[in-house]
């Protein structure tokens, strides 16, 4: 049960949005409505009839945490609206920006992530929160400190000069 509750913390997060269909009173989706509420993730609701105990959980996601109810693909697609396009990473643009990265290869891009701008991290704790090998960490870095935005410290690596 706890892994499924994690799941639904991560879904959440990696989610532009949340649309709940027809949930009853005690729903794990509606355990992800709460962290998608809880992170500003717009929440949008499609419930059922009034009567039906399988669209408790939708009338009260409307009532208790202000999802909009949404019954077509389009008015899902608006809860998303201008959200999508202003995604952007803290990473700074690099020549040849084609594919929304800078330029940088996906493994460069979690390693970044990964990083600090204050607090040092090893190569072992960024391999981890990157979910990446050593080496592959290694030499993202080697490619990021060559472009200069990321640095090695004494303790470890942090972002930027």
């Amino acid at each position: 049960m706890q892994t499924f509750l994690q799941r639904n913390r991560l879904i959440a997060a990696a989610s532009a949005a949340t649309v709940v269909l027809e949930a009853g009173w005690r729903s794990g989706s509606l355990n992800t409505a709460g962290h998608a509420a809880a992170l500003g993730r717009p929440l949008g609701a499609v419930p059922g009839p009034v009567t039906s105990p399988t669209s408790a959980g939708c009338h009260r996601l409307i009532r208790e945490y202000d999802a909009v109810c949404v019954s077509t693909a389009a008015e899902m697609a608006e809860l998303v609206g201008e959200r999508m396009l202003g995604l952007t990473l803290d990473l700074p643009p690099a020549d040849g920006d084609t594919a929304g990265f800078g330029g940088r290869t996906s493994e460069q891009v979690r390693v970044f992530d990964a990083l600090s701008t204050r607090a040092a991290r090893s190569v072992t704790d960024i391999a981890r929160r990157a979910g990446l090998s050593m080496s592959t960490v290694q030499g993202s870095l080697g490619a990021l400190d060559l472009e200069g935005v990321v640095r090695e410290k004494e303790t470890g690596w942090v972002r930027g000069r």
